[in-house]
């Protein structure tokens, strides 16, 4: 049947006419396929009778986005799982320089101005094997040019007859020592180095009356642990502590972490929980304020830490200013997070803390004898 312009179709044929065109569109995937049910579809609207079902097909266009997301999500998951597994590693750098297993203190005898180092070998709380510069560590080598002018400026700053004894301790996985660096390990590190240092004095020095002053100095990851030894020794079984010198110090691994990732969408700043390292020295300076005997606090930083945000030294300070602890502040400017013994105010303001701990002990130490001395008078 013909269908002309003049006279309107029959609704039996415009059925039929919509049932066979649209059947061909969805057996086909031509270009022209589109354009062919608009057509039928439009036309029968318009009619009020032809009805159609459009099929949309999304899948091929999902694809890539779900692509892209799970690549996304993938490495998200792995970097946060390479953050937990191997922070030891990223914290301590303990390969950096790649030489340093093989350098000797020999080959910075010319720059220590003087200064004569060194080297001897003691063992950890659990057999490790640990290396120490002594001047009679900085954990290497080319770090003892800048201690041996920081201590020509304590020799300078300092008045009276004093003998000054630095034990710079290599902790395990830098330089010679063995084993692989972590804070409980250090920690045992660095108590086997303060009981060394109390045998050697209480062995070669038996006849001097004086107390020794014992003074620690930490710097950046280093003044964790200084804290984290000031906080767990128990007073009687090594020297007491005098004093301690935290030079670009953080309150905490935590912190740093926050402080490092900012930006709230990235996983690394809510890791904290899966921590092993904590080098909390807010935590540590409350128990140093519970004890007896306590030491005082020198706080040495950088103007322009590009690590260590320029209020954790001041949080710090204000930390021993509330638990009653004496401390005293020193801002270098201009200086980077390692640039502090560099420059010749870094080594002025280090020099002046260890002179100061060392006048004030001395004074603590002068008063508590001529009070003894007193007592045994009023006595006889």
């Amino acid at each position: 049947m013909r269908l002309s312009s003049s006279s309107p179709p029959s609704l039996a044929h415009l059925r039929r006419l919509a049932i066979h065109v649209t059947t061909r569109q969805y057996r086909t995937a031509a270009p022209w396929a589109d354009q062919g049910r608009t057509c039928v579809v439009h036309h029968g609207c318009r009619r009020g009778r032809g009805i159609t079902k459009r099929q949309i097909h999304v899948g091929q266009a999902l694809v890539p986005p779900a692509i892209f997301t799970g690549l996304f999500l993938a490495l998200w998951c792995y970097k946060c799982i390479m953050l937990v597994l191997f922070q030891n590693a990223i914290i301590y750098n303990p390969f950096l320089p790649p030489n340093a297993r093989s350098m000797k203190i020999s080959e910075f005898a010319r720059q220590c101005g003087g200064v004569e180092w060194r080297e001897d070998k003691i063992k950890s709380l659990d057999g490790t094997e640990l290396a120490l510069c002594i001047r009679n560590a900085s954990s290497l080598p080319p770090r003892l040019p800048d201690i041996s002018g920081v201590l020509r400026q304590l020799k300078a700053a300092t008045e009276g007859q004093v003998h000054y004894t630095m034990v710079c301790l290599s902790y395990r996985g830098y330089w010679t020592s063995h084993d692989r660096p972590s804070e409980k390990g250090i920690n045992l590190d660095s108590e086997a180095a303060l009981r060394w240092i109390t045998k050697l004095h209480r062995e070669k020095h038996k006849d001097v009356q004086a107390a020794p002053i014992t003074i620690l100095w930490g710097q950046s990851i280093g003044c964790g642990f200084a804290t984290n030894l000031a906080a767990k020794t128990q007073d009687g079984d090594t020297l007491p502590i005098n004093a301690l010198v935290l030079e670009t110090p953080f309150t905490n691994t935590r912190a740093m972490l926050e402080a490092l990732y900012p930006q709230k969408w990235l996983p690394y700043r809510h890791l904290w929980p899966f921590l092993r390292n904590h080098l909390d020295s807010w935590a540590n300076l409350g128990s140093i304020a519970a004890k007896a005997h306590k030491p005082e606090v020198y706080i040495v930083e950088a103007a322009k830490d590009e690590l260590v945000p320029s209020d954790h030294g001041r949080l710090l300070y204000q930390r021993c200013k509330d638990l009653h602890l004496s401390a005293e502040l020193h801002t270098v400017s201009g200086a980077l997070h390692n640039d502090v013994m560099v420059r010749r105010h870094g080594k002025q303001a280090i020099a002046q803390s260890i002179a100061s701990a060392v006048s004030r002990a001395r004074q603590s130490s002068n008063d508590q004898v001529q009070r003894l001395s007193g007592l045994a008078k009023g006595k006889t």
